[in-house]
């Protein structure tokens, strides 16, 4: 256990055997799962675990109180991951209350049994406080980052703000600081990026607040240039691009689009691109290649066709950023086809349903390998990818 401060405890606990979070999120690190107790004239556990920690997370929390009783439980967010203790916790302490908003004791009847919560309750809504002595939890609801209950505090003593989701990462605690971008961005953009909106109100509401640490459900606590994560979060819930480059999302059957794509990719970096990345969506994690189309300015969507469509891993790719508000950027199109090229008709298809999407056309068409031929209209697209 680490201390926060002197009367704010860490209670958290790391799985490092989670293979996949929610299962679909790769996490080769494993997850942690974050909870706090603040110790006053009465004390509060602030959210639980998931089941699969939750002895370790009770043994954490018994050795926080030491031998005190938790007066409230906080609950912050029902997700199963961190409401994965409040049985074992509430019948171990038949006098504490729990904390919540209105939708949260909707939902907690829902995982639990109605009785739970019965006669026990502590309603807030937005700007209510919770007085523990000489520290004090301001509430603010955050409906919809990323669940309807979703509501964050501040702990006014310390600058103290508990966060819910928001600023968290994959990830063990432990895990390396340096990397906080790339593994909060993947969580932010597959797990709240559909929320934006949502999530540009809560910044708003927490304008002037004198933050000394951001306390979130899940990795670090966060007390370093805290700017810096202010900003990056208005970055992505705005849906702007983060850094100038170019992503190239490709699926080949037998490698002649790979290829083509490559090829592609060779042209923009000799140009001078600022950045080329690629990712074989046959293969890749896609949830990282999500992250990387949320993080620049350009796609350029490589693709066989297939079924008179596109080759399934492209079309995944594709609603995979549509169900996530992918917005404000360029696309080009590159399709192969042996007989009937269909690809590029299926992928504008889904990427005309989006918002401020700059469509670099026409799509460049190879026929089952890249010849000599179509070289020219390669170095072109690669041209009008550069200007975009």
């Amino acid at each position: 256990m680490d201390k926060i401060t002197d009367t704010v405890i860490y209670t958290g606990v790391d799985d490092p055997t989670l293979d996949l979070f929610e299962s679909q999120y790769v996490t080769p690190e494993g997850m942690c799962y974050n909870s706090y107790v603040i110790l006053d004239e009465k004390t509060a556990v602030l959210d639980t675990a998931d089941s699969r920690c939750v002895d370790a997370w009770l043994d954490n929390v018994t050795r926080a109180l030491d031998g005190r009783q938790p007066d409230y439980l906080v609950l912050h967010h029902l997700e199963p991951d961190h409401a994965g203790g409040v049985q074992a916790l509430a019948e171990r302490h038949p006098d504490m209350k729990l904390v919540g908003n209105k939708k949260t004791f909707q939902l907690l009847a829902q995982f639990y049994s109605p009785a739970l919560a019965e006669g026990r309750t502590v309603t807030v809504a937005e700007g209510s406080t919770l007085e523990l002595g000489a520290h004090t939890l301001r509430f603010f609801l955050a409906p919809m980052v990323h669940w309807p209950e979703v509501m964050v505090s501040f702990e006014e003593k310390e600058g103290l703000l508990f966060s819910a989701d928001a600023f968290g990462k994959f990830g063990v605690r432990d895990a390396d600081p340096e990397d906080w971008a790339c593994e909060a961005r993947r969580y932010y953009v597959n797990i709240v990026g559909k929320y934006g909106g949502p999530v540009q109100a809560l910044l708003k509401k927490l304008d002037g607040l004198t933050v000394r640490a951001i306390c979130p459900l899940h990795g670090p606590v966060l007390t370093d240039d805290l700017a810096y994560y202010r900003e990056k979060y208005d970055i992505w819930s705005s849906y702007r691009p983060e850094d100038r480059g170019v992503v190239i999302a490709y699926a080949s059957i037998h490698g002649n689009t790979a290829a083509a794509a490559k090829k592609l990719g060779a042209m923009l970096e000799a140009r001078g691109a600022e950045s080329v990345t690629y990712f074989d969506l046959s293969r890749c994690d896609m949830a990282e290649a999500v992250e990387d189309a949320f993080r620049y300015d350009r796609l350029v969507l490589a693709a066989a066709s297939y079924d008179g469509g596109v080759f399934p891993p492209v079309e995944t790719f594709l609603l995979h950023l549509r169900d996530k508000g992918w917005q404000n950027r360029t696309v080009a199109y590159l399709q192969n086809g042996s007989w009937a090229p269909t690809a590029a008709k299926t992928m504008k298809a889904i990427v005309g349903g989006l918002k401020n999407i700059t469509e670099i056309d026409p799509p460049v068409t190879i026929r089952s390998t890249l010849k000599e031929e179509d070289l020219p209209a390669l170095e072109a697209l690669a041209d009008a990818i550069l200007q975009a």
